[in-house]
């Protein structure tokens, strides 16, 4: 391959053992999914970590943006009854 040409960014994800969710654990560079998932093993899953690996192609991400975040969350706010407001707690639940 030649210098001028980057390989793609994938983002991976591992899950430690099972019942549990996957962790973004770090990003890496391969030609495709595959060596990809064969990097993140031998990166991020040396001392037998892992029980599952996600590779995602990092172009593939659509995320939000920080200056969008009132539009985007704060219409949750206009409605109260997804808020457990409205219970009395028993006194023995301190952290909630």
């Amino acid at each position: 391959m030649s210098t001028t040409q980057e390989w793609p960014l994938y983002e991976i994800f591992i899950r430690s053992k099972n019942g549990l969710e996957h962790r973004h654990v770090g990003s890496l560079h391969a030609t495709d999914a595959q060596m990809a998932i064969e990097n993140a093993r031998d990166v991020y899953t040396r001392r037998e970590e892992g029980v599952s690996i996600w590779v995602v192609p990092s172009a593939e991400i659509t995320a939000t943006q920080s200056d969008e975040a009132g539009e985007i969350f704060q219409p949750a706010a206009d409605k109260v009854y997804r808020h457990p407001t409205f219970y009395e707690l028993p006194i023995e639940l301190k952290h909630i």
